[in-house]
């Protein structure tokens, strides 16, 4: 790295550091737009650093494009960009994790209600989970073709059992005092679950959603790598990098990010209404 790249980026770094650290210990350091500029300020001190750093040592695009590149080639691509982001996002990732979260709260019941099929389920479910998504994807796309339903298909296998697993941990997270007290009042098992049990666990049943939220952006998009139609993002981010397109490659990551920090802040934000009671949600 050339002298006046070094400095420049110190001088950036000092910067940035400087009103941080000026925004932190401030009167008004609770307030939301301090909390709200404070990691806008970290976040575009690294993308300026990022800049410099390509454009004063003369990195290749192909090899790293700039910033700004990127931020053409994604203002320039914006209908394709968003006809990938519904093929992948909206048909596959979305769908297959609807399809396992509804199936992980239905084994999830069946299971409660049988210590055999606990015992049996959770094993299997740790191994299921540990399975690698590029050996399952192949086949899903052999058995239900190129198209979004084997993505969605993947997405479905990949969450179902991190949610599945939370699910049948927050069930029997209630003490014996607890349930004795709802048979007490001639509570029967469903009256059970759903006035205590249900809303016991969602702490657990939320942190499993949000763990499989990058779960499903994940598989969706690497399933794409191993059949897809003309369109989606992983057919997108394959193409782009064998034509060494790096601009359009990195303009994918930027919506995948913004698409998972989005689902994951919503995940969030109903958890935050639903659990309000419990302590990880008291101010």
């Amino acid at each position: 790295m050339t002298g006046p790249a070094l400095i420049s980026v110190l001088a950036v770094w000092v910067v940035g550091w400087f009103i941080n650290a000026r925004l932190a210990v401030s009167r008004m350091s609770d307030a939301r737009i301090i909390r709200v500029l404070v990691p806008v300020i970290f976040g575009l001190t690294l993308l300026l650093i990022w800049e410099l750093l390509v454009r004063m040592t003369g990195v290749s695009p192909i090899v790293l494009p700039p910033p700004s590149m990127i931020a053409e080639r994604f203002a320039n691509s914006l209908p394709i960009l968003w006809v990938d982001f519904e093929q992948t996002i909206v048909k596959g990732a979305m769908t297959g994790y609807v399809i396992g979260m509804i199936c992980a709260f239905a084994v999830a019941v069946l299971a409660d209600r049988s210590d055999f099929l606990t015992r049996g389920i959770l094993p299997v479910g740790g191994f299921m989970a540990a399975l690698p998504i590029v050996g399952i994807a192949p086949i899903f796309v052999k058995w239900l073709g190129s198209d979004w339903e084997s993505k969605a298909a993947v997405v479905a296998v990949m969450v179902f059992f991190p949610i599945l697993v939370n699910i049948v941990a927050g069930l029997r997270d209630t003490s014996a005092m607890q349930r004795d007290l709802m048979r007490t009042y001639g509570a029967g098992y469903w009256q059970t679950l759903f006035k205590l049990r249900l809303p016991a666990a969602m702490p657990f049943i939320f942190n499993g959603l949000k763990i499989a939220t990058t779960l499903a952006l994940i598989g969706a998009i690497v399933a794409e790598f191993f059949g897809s139609p003309t369109v989606g993002m992983g057919f997108r981010i394959s193409t782009s990098v064998g034509r060494l397109a790096l601009d359009m490659v990195w303009a994918e990551i930027v919506v995948a990010a913004i698409a998972g920090s989005t689902l994951y802040g919503a995940v969030a934000w109903i958890e935050g209404r639903v659990t309000f009671w419990h302590p990880s949600q008291r101010k």
